[in-house]
């Protein structure tokens, strides 16, 4: 299911690596202290980014995006030329850990690749906040953005890029956008890799089991109702907390990629069935790819987002082309 040609070489180096992730432990969330401890992790590996990234020539500045009441820290991307669009970028981490560093690679070569600015959202984790704050944080974002937090990127072809629980954060503000819709028009397109849509669990997530690869397989469903403590089964599965179950009438063109391999990959086939009802969908489940398979040293890393940046280059051009048809 997918248009991505991958030859038996690539597959064979998709298995190879599947046989090491085996052997390596699971994602998984079972208290407070271990994501902190993580992150904490990830904060030391990340010394230096900053200058790796200038020394590719790109432009780095924080910011704070003010509205709803709230200001959230943004780190803002921007390639050494002109600016043909502006992505807003969700990192992954399931919630409870990451920070705008964490997509570097990916939005570097993004920024190289399509000429556009990159705002990464450093909004808040659970298990310190609510996943409400959180969702709270990346709508203040894009609203903030959309209407002109940023005036030289303002009126510039716009995208929402999420990964993992990124891409439940992005759909969540796409919904939510929908009560101001003169925002939502300004994004161009979505760029979701395998994303949670559904947080009762498809029956997928309720059936993983130990064999799963990257993701704690029989742990996926109490960390779930951990993320959303307090709350009913149907509760959970409410938009837009569940985006798969709200109306999506008015969301713009969407990138979605899945995999064979993950559990989450109904989330992924689901979402892209109910969004090919209002908006032009392209769909894409890796065969064998597990949770993660941008991140990881096979071709996946590399034909992947150069699928995402292509479709993203396409969608810029018709929108430089659409005021001179009118």
């Amino acid at each position: 299911m997918t248009k991505i040609p991958l030859d038996d070489r690539a597959l064979h180096e998709v298995r190879r690596f599947n046989r090491i992730l085996a052997w390596l432990p699971r994602f998984r969330i079972r208290n407070r202290f271990t994501p902190m401890l993580v992150q904490a992790l990830l904060r030391m590996s990340q010394v230096g980014a900053d200058g790796r990234m200038r020394r590719r020539g790109i432009r780095i500045a924080q910011q704070l995006a003010e509205a709803d009441g709230l200001r959230v820290p943004v780190r803002v991307l921007r390639p050494p030329g002109a600016v043909r669009g502006v992505v807003l970028d969700l990192h992954g981490g399931g919630w409870v850990i990451g920070n705008p560093c964490l997509d570097d690679a990916q939005n570097a070569a993004l920024i190289e690749a399509c000429g556009v600015a990159v705002v990464s959202v450093d909004y808040r984790l659970v298990p310190r906040v609510a996943l409400q704050d959180a969702m709270d944080d990346c709508l203040a974002a894009a609203r903030w953005l959309l209407s002109g937090g940023i005036p030289d990127l303002h009126g510039l072809p716009t995208f929402i890029v999420g990964e993992s629980a990124g891409a439940h954060l992005a759909a969540t503000v796409l919904l939510r956008l929908r009560d101001a819709p003169t925002l939502l028009e300004r994004i161009h397109g979505a760029v979701l890799y395998y994303g949670v849509y559904d947080l009762g669990g498809t029956p997928r997530v309720h059936q993983a089991g130990p064999e799963t690869l990257v993701l704690d397989g029989p742990g996926m469903v109490a960390a779930l109702c951990m993320l959303t403590a307090g709350c009913s089964d149907s509760e959970r599965r409410q938009a837009p907390r569940s985006p798969l179950y709200g109306t999506l009438d008015g969301l713009p063109p969407a990138l979605l990629f899945g995999g064979e391999y993950d559990p989450l990959r109904d989330d992924t086939v689901r979402m892209a069935a109910r969004w090919r009802e209002v908006a032009e969908v392209e769909l894409h489940v890796l065969p064998e790819a597990p949770h993660g398979y941008i991140r990881f040293p096979t071709p996946l890393a590399r034909l992947v987002p150069a699928r995402t940046q292509a479709w993203i280059r396409e969608r810029i051009a018709e929108a430089q082309i659409a005021p001179c048809l009118r």
